[in-house]
C-alpha cells in the first residue's frame, strides 16, 4: 500500500499517461548522473508502477526526488505538470508559514514576555539579529549556529522571534523554504520517534508531505532551545543513524542531527546555556556562536518605564541604578522582570521596598512573598503554608521526574485546584503553554522544588521525591541541568534573612535543619577526597557559599579543607573564588587551573578582592592562555609562595605585566615557574631583571626559546649579589656552547645559586669542559648540575672527572642520554673511588656503555661511601655483569640507596637476582626513572590537566 508520506509526488505522476510514463522511466536511467548518483537498474524500474517507482525515488535518492521529477516533466514534454506541482508546494509552503505565523504570534502575545514595546526589543537584540542575518546571508552552504548566553538572558525570546519574522516573511525569507522550532526537553519522557514523526507533529492538515518538504534539506532549519533540560546526555556516538524514517530512541535522533549524520545539508540554531553549553559543543560541526549579552543601561530604563508608568518607571530606574549589585541583576531580563514585579505590587500594597540583597535565594523569597501577599496577606500562615505546599510539591515532583510541562492530572494529583491555579497564574508563577501549564520561568521551578525541604524537612515520604540528603547527593552528582540552579538556591535559602521573611506568611521553617544536613554532607565530601583534598568547581560549591554569606555557616563549610583544587572557566569562577578561600583558615595548598578565557574577559575588582586571600604554603596557578592582566592581583597575595605557569603562551606585553607584580614589596612568590611559555630571549631579559631584589629562589624557564641571548640576561641577574635564586630550571631552552660562556663568569660570583638544570640543549663536550673549569673553582658553590641530552661524548669525561676530585660541593651530576660510553663511563669511575669525591648521585642512564664497565662500578658502590644514588637505566648488561655489580650491592660497605634499572627489560635469571639483592639489602631500592618525579615537579611540568588530579 503507497505510503501517505509519497502521495504528494504520486498524484502527479498519475496524470502521465502510459505511454509519458515509460518515456519517464527511460529519462531516469540517464538523469542520477546529472546529480551525480548511481541509477537504479533498469530491471527494478522497467515494469514498474507509479506507486512503487515513488517509492523507489524517495528512498534512493532522499532530498533529490522533486528535483528529478520536475526535471523529467520537461523532458516528456508536460511542462504543465512541472508549473502545476510547483505552485501547489509554494502555496503549501506559504500555508505552512501563515499557521506558524498564527501559533508565534500567540506564544510571542500570551507566552513570552518582554514587558518592552517590539520596537525597543529590536534595539535590544540588534546586534544579534543582524549577525544572524550576516551568517546565513554570508553562507549558502548548511550552517550551525549556536545562541549562547546566562540563564534567563533572553535565548529563547530571541529564538521565538526569529521564528515569528521568518514566518512573517521579514526575516532569511531566501534562504529557508521550512523553519521547524522544537523545545527538546518536551522530549524527555519519549522514548522512541523518528524524526519525520516529529516534523508531522507540527505541520497543519494542508502541509506537503514530509518526503516532499525533506526533498530540499538546504532550504529547512531547525530551531530547537531547551537543551538544559534534557534528563538524558547526548554524546558523541557511533551509533548514529541516516535515516530519518526510521523509529529510534530520541537521543540518537537529536545526536545524528546535531552531528550531521541525518539531514547533514540542513542547518541548526541552537540555544544553548551555561549548563548544556561544553556537552553539546564538541557535536558540532564549525559552529557560530551569537551570545545575548543581557540588558543594557538603556534597555533597563526602557523596561522600567514600560513595566510602570512613564513617572513611576523613571523613578524605579533612578533608585536601581543608585545599588548597583541589584542593578547588576536587572541585566539578566528574568531578574529584571522579577524585580520590577516585585516593586510593582509593594507599590501597590503601600509597602516600604524590602531590601533585596545581592543573593538569588534572597531575591526569590522577597518576589515569590510579595507576590502571595498580594492576594493572600489577611490569611492565616497554616492555610497559606498549606495552598504553596501544592505548587511546592508539583515543581520538586516535576524536578525529580525531569518534567518541565505538567497537564490538568499532574495539578490535581498535587492538590491544586482550578481557582489555585488561576491564582498562580495571575501571581506569574504559572503560565499556560498551550493546553498545558508551565512555570513562569524554570528557575522559578527549582525555587519552588527547593522550598519544599524549608516547608517539610521533615516528611518527605513521596514515591518520587527524595529526602533532603538524596537530594544533596544529586545535585552534587550532576555537572549540569537543573542541579545548578537548584544548590545555588538550596544554599541561598539557607539564610536568616530568607527565614524571616518566609515565616510571617507560611509558620516555622527548617532552615537550622537543612544547613545542619548541608554541613553534614560537605563533611562527607571532603572525606571522600582523600586527606580533606577539594577539587571543585566554583559552580558546585563556591557560588553557592556566595549566595549564602552567613559567616558561621560558610567558616564551618569551608573550614573541612586542607589543600583545594579549583577550576576558574570565567570570571564568575573568579569572583566567587576569593570570598570563599578567605574563610578557609585551614586551606595550605591551593591549585588554580584558569581556562583561556578568562583571560579574555575583562576583570572588574568590584566583583571579588582577591588580595583577600590566605594562604600558608602554595598556589599552582595552571593556565592555557594568559594576557596578565591578573598576575599583578595574585602576586600581591602575602602568602603566596608557588606560582606555576606551565604552559601558558605568555606574550611580551604578559611577561612584563608578571614582572611588574613581581617587583610588589607584598609579592611574596619564592618558586616560579614559567616552563613552556613560549618567552623569547627579549622577555627572558625582563624576567631577568625583575628577579634581581625579589624573594624568587626556584625559577623554572624549561621549554622556551631563550636561545643564549636569554641566558646572558640571566647571568647578568645572577652575577648582582642581591639575586638569591637557588635553582634554575632551562632545559630545552635551545642553548649551545656560548652560553656555557656566561654561566662560567655566573657560577663564579654567585654564591647562592645551588641547582642548575641545562639538560637537552646543544652544549657539547666545548661547553661542558667551560662549566668544568667554573667548578674546579673554589668559588662555585654548586651543588647540583643536570646536563642530560647535551650531545656530550667520553671525551668530557676527563674534565669532568677532575671536578670530582676537587670539588667537593658537587653533590649531584647527571649525565643521562650522552654518548659517553664506556671509554668515559670508565673515567668518571676512577675519579669516583677518589678519596676526596663527596658525589651523592650520579645519573649515567642512556649513556650507551656495555657490562665491561660492570667491574669499575662494582667498584665504585663499595668504595664511594656518599654515594647515594646511581642511575644506570636503558643500558645493556648481560648477567655476568649484572652478577659482578649485584655482588658489590650485596657488600656491607656499599650505601647505596637507589638504583636506576628498569627489571623488566632483563632476562628471568636476571630478575631473580635483582630481587635477592633488594630483599638482602633492606636499604636499596631497585626502580626504573628513578628520579622523573622530582625532575618535573623542579621543571613545573604538568603533562595534562586532569580536575581529579
Amino acid at each position: 500500500m503507497m505510503d501517505s508520506s509519497g502521495y504528494g509526488l504520486l498524484q502527479y505522476l498519475q496524470k502521465l499517461s502510459d505511454e509519458e510514463f515509460q518515456r519517464f522511466k527511460e529519462h531516469l536511467r540517464k538523469e542520477p548522473e546529472k546529480f551525480k548518483l548511481k541509477p537504479i537498474s533498469w530491471t527494478k524500474i522497467k515494469n514498474t508502477s507509479k506507486e512503487d517507482l515513488v517509492m523507489q525515488l524517495y528512498t534512493h535518492y532522499p532530498g533529490k526526488a522533486w528535483d528529478m521529477v520536475l526535471s523529467l516533466f520537461l523532458q516528456v514534454n508536460r511542462e504543465d505538470l512541472s508549473t502545476m506541482a510547483q505552485t501547489e508546494r509554494r502555496d503549501k509552503q506559504t500555508k505552512y508559514k501563515e499557521f506558524m505565523k498564527n501559533t508565534f504570534q500567540h506564544i510571542w502575545t500570551t507566552e513570552t514576555n518582554t514587558y518592552i514595546p517590539d520596537r525597543s526589543y529590536h534595539e535590544f537584540i540588534e546586534v544579534q539579529y543582524r549577525t544572524l542575518q550576516d551568517i546565513f546571508d554570508c553562507e549558502s552552504e548548511p550552517v550551525t549556529v549556536v545562541v549562547s548566553g546566562s540563564r534567563g538572558g533572553g535565548k529563547t525570546t530571541f529564538l521565538r522571534k526569529a521564528m515569528l519574522d521568518w514566518a512573517s516573511r521579514n526575516l532569511l525569507q531566501n534562504r529557508f523554504q521550512y523553519v521547524f522550532y522544537f523545545s527538546v526537553f518536551s522530549l524527555n519522557n519519549i522514548t522512541e520517534l523518528s524524526l519525520a514523526e516529529l516534523i508531522s507533529s507540527t505541520l497543519p492538515e494542508s502541509s506537503e508531505t514530509v518526503d516532499d518538504i525533506l526533498s530540499d534539506p538546504k532550504r529547512i532549519l531547525f530551531i530547537l532551545d531547551g537543551f538544559d533540560y534534557l534528563k538524558f546526555d547526548l554524546e558523541l556516538r557511533t551509533n548514529l543513524c541516516n535515516d530519518w524514517r526510521k523509529k529510534l530512541p530520541i537521543q540518537i535522533v537529536l545526536s545524528s542531527l546535531l552531528q550531521k549524520i541525518m539531514l547533514p545539508e540542513c542547518s541548526l540554531l541552537l540555544e544553548l546555556g551555561n549548563a548544556s553549553l561544553s556537552n553539546i559543543i564538541p557535536l558540532l560541526q564549525y559552529p557560530r556562536e551569537i551570545i545575548m549579552s543581557g540588558f543594557s543601561e538603556q534597555t533597563i530604563e526602557i523596561y522600567c518605564v514600560s513595566f510602570f508608568n512613564t513617572q513611576t518607571g523613571v523613578e524605579i530606574f533612578k533608585n536601581l541604578k543608585s545599588i548597583k549589585p541589584l542593578f547588576n541583576l536587572c541585566r539578566c531580563p528574568h531578574l529584571c522582570w522579577m524585580i520590577c514585579s516585585t516593586l510593582k505590587w509593594q507599590y501597590e500594597r503601600r509597602e516600604v521596598a524590602s531590601r533585596f540583597g545581592r543573593t538569588l535565594g534572597l531575591l526569590y523569597t522577597i518576589f515569590m512573598v510579595s507576590a502571595f501577599k498580594s492576594t493572600y496577606a489577611r490569611n492565616p500562615s497554616k492555610q497559606n503554608r498549606a495552598r504553596i505546599r501544592t505548587l511546592c510539591t508539583l515543581a520538586v515532583e516535576g524536578m525529580w521526574k525531569q518534567v518541565y510541562v505538567f497537564d490538568s492530572d499532574d495539578l490535581r494529583r498535587n492538590g491544586i485546584s482550578e481557582s489555585d491555579k488561576k491564582v498562580w497564574l495571575r501571581m506569574k508563577f504559572l503560565q499556560n503553554q498551550g493546553s498545558n501549564i508551565v512555570f513562569y520561568h524554570s528557575t522559578l521551578q527549582w525555587y519552588f522544588a527547593v522550598l519544599f525541604y524549608f516547608l517539610q524537612y521533615k516528611d518527605t515520604r513521596h514515591p518520587v521525591i527524595g529526602n533532603l540528603a538524596q537530594l544533596l547527593g544529586e545535585i552534587y552528582a550532576h555537572k549540569q541541568n537543573q542541579w545548578f540552579h537548584t544548590r545555588i538556591l538550596l544554599f541561598g535559602m539557607a539564610t536568616e534573612q530568607v527565614t524571616s521573611l518566609l515565616e510571617p506568611c507560611f509558620g516555622c521553617i527548617s532552615t537550622k535543619e537543612v544547613r545542619q544536613e548541608i554541613i553534614r554532607y560537605i563533611k562527607s565530601l571532603s572525606q571522600q577526597e582523600c586527606n580533606e583534598k577539594l577539587v571543585v568547581h566554583p559552580q558546585n560549591l563556591f557560588f553557592c557559599i556566595l549566595d549564602n554569606q552567613e559567616e558561621r555557616f560558610v567558616r564551618q563549610l569551608m573550614d573541612r579543607f586542607e589543600e583545594m583544587t579549583v577550576d576558574i572557566s570565567d570570571v564568575d569562577d573568579m569572583s566567587a573564588t576569593p570570598y570563599c578561600l578567605h574563610r578557609a583558615p585551614k586551606v595550605k595548598n591551593l591549585h588554580l587551573h584558569i581556562q583561556k578565557r578568562v583571560f579574555l574577559e575583562i576583570h572588574d575588582p568590584e566583583y571579588g578582592d582577591l588580595e583577600l586571600f590566605k594562604l600558608d604554603q602554595k598556589c599552582s596557578f595552571t593556565t592555557n592562555f594568559g594576557d596578565g592582566l591578573l598576575f599583578c592581583t595574585f602576586l600581591h597575595l602575602p602568602h603566596l609562595k608557588y606560582m606555576n605557569l606551565y604552559g601558558t603562551n605568555l606574550s611580551n606585553d604578559a611577561v612584563e605585566r608578571l614582572c611588574s607584580a613581581l617587583k610588589f614589596s607584598t609579592c611574596g612568590v619564592e618558586e616560579l615557574l614559567l616552563g613552556k611559555c613560549d618567552i623569547s630571549s627579549e622577555a627572558c631579559g625582563i624576567i631577568a631583571a625583575s628577579l634581581i631584589n625579589s624573594e624568587v629562589k626556584h625559577l623554572s624557564l624549561v621549554e622556551n626559546p631563550l636561545k643564549n641571548k636569554g641566558v646572558m640576561s640571566l647571568c647578568e641577574m645572577l652575577k648582582d649579589p642581591s639575586c638569591v635564586l637557588e635553582s634554575l630550571m632551562l632545559s630545552y631552552c635551545c642553548l649551545t656552547f656560548i652560553a656555557c660562556g656566561h654561566l662560567y663568569e655566573a657560577l663564579l660570583s654567585n654564591e647562592h645559586l645551588s641547582l642548575l638544570d641545562l639538560g637537552s640543549n646543544f652544549l657539547e663536550d666545548t661547553g661542558v669542559n667551560l662549566l668544568c673549569e667554573a667548578l674546579k673553582d673554589s668559588n662555585c658553590t654548586l651543588k647540583e648540575l643536570w646536563l642530560p641530552g647535551c650531545y656530550l661524548t667520553s671525551e668530557c669525561c676527563e674534565e669532568i672527572s677532575a671536578v670530582l676530585t676537587c670539588n667537593t660541593n658537587l653533590k649531584t651530576l647527571k649525565l643521562g642520554n650522552n654518548n659517553i660510553q664506556d671509554t668515559g663511563v670508565k673515567r668518571l669511575c676512577e675519579a669516583l673511588c677518589h678519596p676526596n669525591c663527596e658525589m651523592q648521585c650520579l645519573g649515567l642512564d642512556m649513556c650507551d656503555f656495555t657490562s665491561d664497565c660492570c667491574e669499575d662500578l662494582a667498584l665504585v658502590v663499595t668504595t664511594c661511601n656518599t654515594l647515594k644514588s646511581l642511575n644506570l637505566d636503558w643500558n645493556a648488561f648481560d648477567h655476568s655483569g649484572l652478577e659482578m655489580l649485584c655482588e658489590a650491592l650485596n657488600h656491607k660497605a656499599c650505601n647505596l640507596e637507589v638504583l636506576g634499572l628498569d627489571k623488566s627489560l632483563f632476562s628471568e635469571e636476571s630478575q631473580t637476582l635483582l630481587q635477592a639483592v633488594e630483599k638482602k639489602n633492606k636499604n636499596l631500592k631497585v626502580l626504573h626513572f628513578p628520579w622523573v618525579e622530582e625532575e618535573l615537579e623542579k621543571r613545573g611540568v604538568r603533562l595534562v590537566w586532569n580536575s581529579k588530579n
